[in-house]
Parts: structure tokens; C-alpha cells; sequence
């Protein structure tokens, strides 16, 4: 059931007011006066921004401050994003910002804060809520539009700003908190990488005579205008806080990405801020967490009971000393992205962790290096040993890679799942895929691991300050495998060989799970457990009784554990996470064919609505009922810049030698395709392609230039007509 989108007064306990206040501190100062579009004004950051939008005269942005107040319950994390919209100028306004949230994000709840009134947001079916948002804006009220664009991407839009007035959007959400061994960590993304989106092929479009499908149909909503941070201070600061309360005793607690600040009301408790205050936002946050000695939790069992059923949540670690009785050898394929986006420290990080992957591999293991920018190369013609010819010989490949190009990453997953030899059972077949996901076309890539990883096992590496989490995870879902976050240089080493020590020792294979009572499951399809790693299940049923199944093998030999349900503990938010995962594994049937898209949608639609959840097919949408806009006022309409992640090389990805010119798109530089291989390596290439990647739409003179540039032209062609009438 829907909620109706109302004006009410502000609850006190919202304290909407201390932190309007603390939100327009993070601005940098006491709201501003409102300035004339165009104005230079001088702030923090190097000026006023200025922006086109649909070719209209340039305006100036509107800014931005956001707050994440997290709370942590056990397995499960329920977070409020309240997002400061903040007119500077004397027009009234519409601002379009996109931004991340983490991947399993179940989105549920939005409002609009307008001076007093507060406007409680409706969960509608996409353009429902649309059609509704855009009559709100012509009619001139407040309104707010919150659409989800990828599962981990989401856009607000909001109407109708005053001159000088800050309106705030307070979105709120649920999401489960991750496991890996005795380390717990919560992941909050806050800025939205630029992704590549690959253009149709047009030699496929010459050949069929027909147009080809666009491999990223919805690429303009998923690029947004992106600060060169050589030009411009960082923009968007960010609060943050975080109340852990994680059912045992605590710790360590511990932020590899933010320096932080951490109280403790009791030895279960902990209250985490940021050390310095407000922070660009540029680079997720990543929290951990391990408990006590002597006080780690065994099996994670909890129940919610919603709407007449009872949602269960089961975290199962097997046991750390179930290893096999002898590593079986192993075929390991290294994919590197080298692309543009990987400039900076990324590529560093990249290169140090497929050294430590090299170094790792034994006597009787056969390897493969492979690295794409909108290029190919493999080091060898086809797997070799790992011994130290080999070896040598990769590690100066990966040496002397360089970021530069787009990001065409279909052909080399493909090429690094194709199975040569799918008869060699008795050795394990993996990749690893390093790079930052910072592409459009998910789909394709899903669809691909899909329909090829055979016996392949995927293991994806994110690198970078904002990795794509939906992808990386996802990706390694389907391909049956793990993803790992390596943030900074630092965590290189320690994230590495956590990583490959768990792809030495695969510990349960063949995973089932089973209830003894009717219930909606999900993961349908397990992973293999590696050491640490434990498996998480979702289930809906009537009543939270009977027992819950797992069976596998360790080895050669069997295992097995049961879990009765009426020993679960009482947890929060775990309908929404049950909710959120039924609606990934319905949108990944509909991508891989196992379910029609229409049976797809209408099991989406379904799940969303009756849950209040964000989906690619709902949005949540707040409009106030009195218009306040005056009719004779214009609306500028502007889309919000946004940071370049972290340790991101601009040049490195939008191009050295393109002009900064506002509103032009920045295509991948293609790699030299007539740079020679080494010897013992061949190159493939995959035709170069142009990506939509916006370009800060910065204020400039350009129009006063190209006006002076006219008249000088035009003066000098007067000039040389007059010299030859006057030529005897």
C-alpha cells in the first residue's frame, strides 16, 4: 500500500532545525544573499558554477550539503541521506543531482522540507510518478522525484527552489551488514563515478541494415556534468555518523577510508563521526568492525515479523578448520583494466595487486594476464606454466601499463571465460578481474558471465576511491565467485592476500540450502564458500518454525548444519532485505532469460509496491499541494556537478586535448592500435568508441570570445575585399 503524499507540520523529532543549521555550516558559511544568475561571486571552491541546460542562458548551480546518519542493529543497517539543496541565485530553480548508494540499498522512504512543512513522499509506478513530479514543477509547487537509475545509482530531482531558500530531500533506506570472518563492514558510496557507456557497434548496424540496439539506452540519466578538481575546490560536503550497536561486544573499530572519531556508551555500542567534520564527498566510506576475543557470534539467526509473515535472516560461517587435504592446481586468468578511468593511483593500486596475484601462484598452477582499455592484449597466446620465464615476462607487461582510453570490458571477460579445455576437472578454473566498474552497460556484462562461466569462477577486485559496487558484486554472484574492495595503496597487500588465500582453499562446494517449512528463499542459486566467507539467506514464510538445511562438501566429504528457526533472535528491516534481494534475482532472470520481461516486471512491480521499495520500475515522488512559484517566474533548470572520485586523473579520463567546452561529451581516447607487442604476446583490438561522460559545464568567456572572434573574422574579409578593389 502506497502512503499519501502529505504537507504537515515539522515533528520535533526530526530536528529538522539543528540540522539545517549544521548543513549550511558544511556550505562553508552563512547562507549567501541572493546573486543575479551569472554572478561571480567569490566562494569557496573557486566561484560560482555555472551551467547550461537544453541550450537555455548558463545559471548558477544550485549547492549542495548532505547528511548520513546510520544505525546499525545486528545484521542489518537502516540509513537517512538528507540531502541541502541551497538557492544562491534570484531565480527559482530546479536542481538534478545524481548519486550512489550501496547496491543492496532498499530504498523506502523520501521527504521534502520546505521552511515548516514537511511533504511525505508516495512510492508510485515510474512514470505515474513522473507525470506527477512534472505537472508539480508547471504548476509551480515544491516537488521532489526520487528515481533509481541503477540499482547502486539514483537520482533527485527537485522543484520549484526559491530565490535564497534551502529545501532539504531526507531519503532513507535499509541494507544488510557484511561478514567476512570475523570483520563486519558497512560500505556508504558518495560520489557517482563517470562510467563509459559503449556506443552501438556501427560495422553491426552497416552489415544486418538495421540500427543496432544501444548497449545503454538510458546513458543521458546516468552522466552528470563532473568537476576537473584543477579548476575548482571539491564541492557537496558530507556529515556523517554512524550509532553501531552490534549485538555482542566490540573490538576493533576501524575506517581505512576516513579519519574518524569513535565513543563508546557501552562495550556493545559505538558512536562514529568524522575526525575533521565535514568532507568532500569523493570517496566511500567504509566502516569495520570485529568483536571481542572470545566474543564472535557463530551462526547469525534473526526474524521480523511483517505484514502477517515473518522474515528470516540466516549468516552461516563454516567451520575455519574445514580445509581440503590437498589444493587442487589451478588455471588462474589476471584481467587489468587500464582504461582512462583508472588514472592516478588507481592504476598503481591495480598493477601492485596483480604483482602480489603473480607471486602468489605455484609450481603446477597455469596463468594468463589480460588488459583492455577499448583495446585488447593478452601476454600470451594461451595459458602457461607459472614458472619464472613465464612470470618475468608478465610482471614487465604489468609494469609498463598505462591508463589511457575507454572502458570496453565485454570482450575480455569474454575472453577470460572462454574454456579451452572444460574436460580438466581436476583443476580449478578462476579470474581475476581487476578494475573500477566504471561502466554503463551492466547488463551486458551480466548476461555475458551468464551464458559462459561454465566451471569458471569469477572473482572480481574493485580498485579505486568509488568503485561500482552493483556491478563488482553482482558479477561475482553470477559467476559463482567474491568481490573485494581495495580502497588505497596501502590495503593492497592485506586485501590481496586475503583474497587469494581464499581462492587457494575453497572450503564448501555444491552449497544447498533447505526449510523444512514452505518459504520464499532467497539466494535460489548458492555460492561456493572459500575461508571466512559465510552464506547469506533470506527467507519469507508464514511462521519462523521448523528448521533451516545447509548441506555441502568439504573435500571429498559431506557437511552439513541445522538451524531451528524458533531459535532466531528479533532483528529490523529484514523484510525490506529479503524484499530488495527477491527484486535483484528478478531483475537478473529477466537479464540472463530465465524469466520473460514481462513476468520479470510484474514480479518487481509487485514486490515494490507492496514493500514501498525504489525500483527501476517505481519512484518515490513529494509534491506539495499550494503552488508558490509566480506564473510569470522562469524555472532555470540545472544539473548538480559532481566531484571527480579520489586519486581519478582527469586528463586521464576525459582527454588531455579536448577543450573544455560546456555541454560537449568526452570520448575515450583510443589506445595507439599501431603500438608493436612484445614478443610472446598478441594484440586484439576492439574497434574504439565514444563514451557520454559529461564535461564540467564551467562558466567561461567563451561567448564574449567567439563574439570577438566573429568580428575579427568578419573585419579581416572586409579588409581583403576593400585591398583588391583598390589592387591595380
Amino acid at each position: 500500500m502506497t502512503r499519501r503524499a502529505i504537507a504537515e507540520p515539522l515533528p520535533r523529532n526530526l530536528l529538522i532545525g539543528p540540522l539545517v543549521a549544521a548543513l549550511l555550516a558544511a556550505f562553508g558559511g552563512p547562507p549567501a544573499r541572493a546573486q543575479p544568475a551569472g554572478a561571480a561571486a567569490a566562494e569557496a571552491g573557486g566561484g560560482t558554477l555555472l551551467l547550461r541546460h537544453g541550450g537555455a542562458a548558463p545559471v548558477a548551480a544550485p549547492r549542495l550539503a548532505a547528511d548520513a546518519a546510520i544505525a546499525v542493529s545486528g545484521p542489518t543497517a537502516r540509513a537517512t541521506i538528507t540531502q541541502a539543496f541551497r538557492n544562491t541565485t534570484a531565480e527559482w530553480v530546479e536542481g538534478t543531482y545524481l548519486f550512489p548508494l550501496p547496491e543492496d540499498a532498499a530504498v523506502d522512504a523520501m521527504r521534502l522540507v520546505v521552511g515548516d512543512r514537511v511533504i511525505v513522499a508516495d512510492i508510485r509506478e515510474r512514470q505515474a510518478a513522473r507525470r506527477d513530479y512534472e505537472a508539480a514543477r508547471a504548476e509551480g509547487k515544491a516537488a521532489a522525484l526520487t528515481e533509481q537509475q541503477r540499482p547502486n545509482l539514483f537520482t533527485n530531482a527537485v522543484a520549484n527552489i526559491a530565490p535564497g531558500e534551502t529545501v532539504l530531500v531526507q531519503i532513507q533506506y535499509q541494507q544488510s551488514v557484511r561478514r567476512s570472518g570475523d570483520t563486519y563492514s558497512l560500505r556508504l558510496p558518495t560520489v557517482a563515478a563517470p562510467r563509459y557507456s559503449p556506443a552501438p557497434p556501427a560495422v553491426q548496424q552497416a552489415a544486418e541494415g538495421r540500427e543496432a540496439p544501444d548497449p545503454v539506452p538510458d546513458r543521458h540519466a546516468i552522466a552528470a556534468p563532473v568537476l576537473d578538481p584543477a579548476r575548482h575546490g571539491p564541492v557537496n560536503p558530507l556529515t556523517l555518523s554512524v550509532d553501531l550497536k552490534a549485538g555482542f561486544a566490540l573490538g576493533s573499530v576501524a575506517s581505512a577510508t576516513h579519519a574518524i572519531t569513535v565513543e563508546a556508551p557501552s562495550d556493545r555500542e559505538r558512536r562514529i563521526g568524522l575526525r575533521d567534520g565535514a568532507t568532500a564527498a569523493d570517496r566511500d566510506f567504509e566502516l569495520t568492525w570485529t568483536p571481542a576475543p572470545g566474543a564472535s557470534p557463530g551462526v547469525g539467526l534473526f526474524r521480523e515479523r511483517v505484514a502477517g509473515a515473518e522474515a528470516v535472516l540466516a549468516v552461516v560461517t563454516p567451520p575455519a578448520t574445514a580445509l581440503p587435504a590437498a589444493p587442487m592446481p589451478r588455471d588462474v586468468i589476471f584481467v587489468i583494466d587500464n582504461s582512462g578511468s583508472m588514472g592516478g593511483t588507481s592504476i598503481r593500486q591495480a598493477k601492485a595487486s596483480l604483482l602480489v596475484g603473480l607471486d602468489r601462484l605455484r609450481p603446477g598452477d597455469r596463468f594468463n594476464v589480460i588488459r583492455f582499455d577499448d583495446t585488447m592484449e593478452t601476454v600470451f597466446p594461451d595459458l602457461v606454466a607459472a614458472d619464472a620465464t613465464h612470470l618475468d615476462a608478465a610482471r614487465r607487461f604489468v609494469a609498463g601499463l598505462e591508463a589511457r582510453g575507454g572502458t570496453e570490458m565485454l570482450a575480455p571477460l569474454q575472453a577470460a571465460l572462454r574454456d579451452a579445455r572444460p574436460e580438466e576437472i581436476g583443476r580449478v578454473r578462476q579470474v581475476v578481474f581487476l578494475t573500477d566498474g566504471a561502466i554503463g552497460d551492466e547488463a551486458r556484462i551480466f548476461s555475458a558471465i551468464a551464458e559462459a562461466r561454465g566451471r569458471t569462477r569469477l572473482f572480481m577486485v574493485g580498485i579505486g576511491s568509488a568503485p561500482n559496487g552493483h556491478l563488482m558484486r553482482h558479477a561475482a554472484e553470477l559467476g559463482r565467485g567474491t568481490f573485494t574492495q581495495i580502497s588505497t595503496v596501502g590495503e593492497v597487500a592485506d586485501r590481496m592476500r586475503e583474497l587469494l588465500v581464499k581462492l587457494e582453499s575453497p572450503v564448501v562446494t555444491d552449497l544447498a540450502a533447505t526449510f523444512s517449512e514452505e518459504a520464499e528463499a532467497t539466494p535460489s542459486l548458492l555460492p561456493d564458500l572459500y575461508r571466512g566467507e559465510p552464506v547469506t539467506i533470506a527467507a519469507r514464510m508464514r511462521e519462523a518454525k521448523g528448521t533451516l538445511t545447509l548441506t555441502g562438501r568439504i573435500g571429498g566429504a559431506p557437511w552439513r548444519t541445522v538451524l531451528r528457526l524458533d531459535e532466531a533472535q528479533d532483528g529490523a528491516g529484514i523484510g525490506k532485505v529479503w524484499a530488495r534481494a527477491r527484486i535483484g534475482e528478478a531483475e537478473t532472470a529477466r537479464i540472463t532469460g530465465r524469466m520473460t520481461p514481462e513476468a520479470a516486471d510484474a514480479a518487481i512491480l509487485r514486490l515494490a509496491l507492496d514493500h514501498g521499495l525504489t525500483t527501476r520500475l517505481t519512484s518515490l515522488v513529494a509534491v506539495d499541494a499550494t503552488p508558490r512559484r509566480p506564473k510569470a517566474a522562469r524555472l532555470a533548470r540545472t544539473d548538480l556537478p559532481l566531484n571527480l572520485p579520489a586519486g581519478w586523473d582527469f586528463e586521464a579520463v576525459f582527454g588531455q586535448d579536448l577543450p573544455h567546452v560546456p555541454g560537449r561529451a568526452a570520448p575515450g581516447r583510443p589506445a595507439e592500435p599501431g603500438r608493436p607487442a612484445e614478443p610472446g604476446r598478441r594484440a586484439e583490438l576492439i574497434p574504439a568508441t565514444t563514451g557520454t561522460i559529461a564535461l564540467p559545464q564551467t562558466g567561461t568567456d567563451s561567448e564574449l570570445r567567439l563574439l570577438i572572434g566573429a568580428a575579427l573574422i568578419g573585419l579581416a574579409l572586409l579588409m581583403r575585399a576593400a585591398s583588391r578593389r583598390v589592387a591595380p
